[in-house]
């Protein structure tokens, strides 16, 4: 069933079209302009099982920072809108991913308070065109706009392209439990009445 969410930001610095079906199968199509990025977003959707098309033109000759930023933000508000009001979803979802020696945690809440933490200790500057001080401005762009509580940290460090990848991975996973639908329920699992 597709239940596709299209959400779009255009500014002086970039243009960006995000299309996400939260409940998919975990097909991409996704061309930003920075081959690490692209590579990083299809591996978090393909492991997530959910549906992610991307096109980002963004200021590359200045550098990756405001098409990283603007992509989070634009996914951030494509999953708060595919949520709804959040009726019968689990809306916690966690993963301990492990990649080679590295050993990621990604927890969520999609409480609709937004909170970031993040503890990853790179010791490389740049993955191929990518900073890697961008893997934390893109989720914590994502974890505000989508109103999420958003905790990512490294366990066991190793290689930077590992870790980097071990963060997307586990976020696709956590979204996904979060997401997914909890058939005991009908409400909005919270003791307030809404989230």
């Amino acid at each position: 069933m597709d239940q596709s969410i299209t959400c779009e930001r255009k500014t002086k610095e970039t243009q960006i079209r995000v299309t996400l079906n939260l409940y998919g199968n975990g097909k991409t199509d996704i061309h930003t302009g920075i081959g690490f990025f692209d590579h990083m977003l299809d591996g978090m959707a393909r492991h997530g099982l959910f549906d992610l098309s991307v096109e980002a033109r963004g200021d590359l000759i200045v550098d990756g920072h405001h098409t990283v930023e603007d992509t989070g933000i634009v996914l951030g508000q494509a999953i708060l809108e595919s949520l709804g009001d959040k009726a019968g979803i689990r809306r916690y979802g966690y993963m301990i991913l492990p990649m080679d020696e590295t050993l990621a945690l990604c927890a969520a809440d999609l409480s609709g308070r937004p909170y970031f933490q993040y503890e990853v200790p790179f010791t490389a500057d740049r993955l191929g065109e990518m900073d890697t001080e961008l893997v934390r401005e893109f989720f914590y762009a994502v974890s505000y706009s989508a109103r999420m509580n958003l905790h990512l940290k490294i366990l066991t460090a190793g290689n930077n392209h590992h870790m980097a990848e071990a963060l997307f991975k586990s976020f696709g996973k956590a979204l996904d439990m979060a997401a997914s639908r909890e058939p005991r329920i009908e409400e909005a699992w919270t003791t307030k009445g809404s989230l």
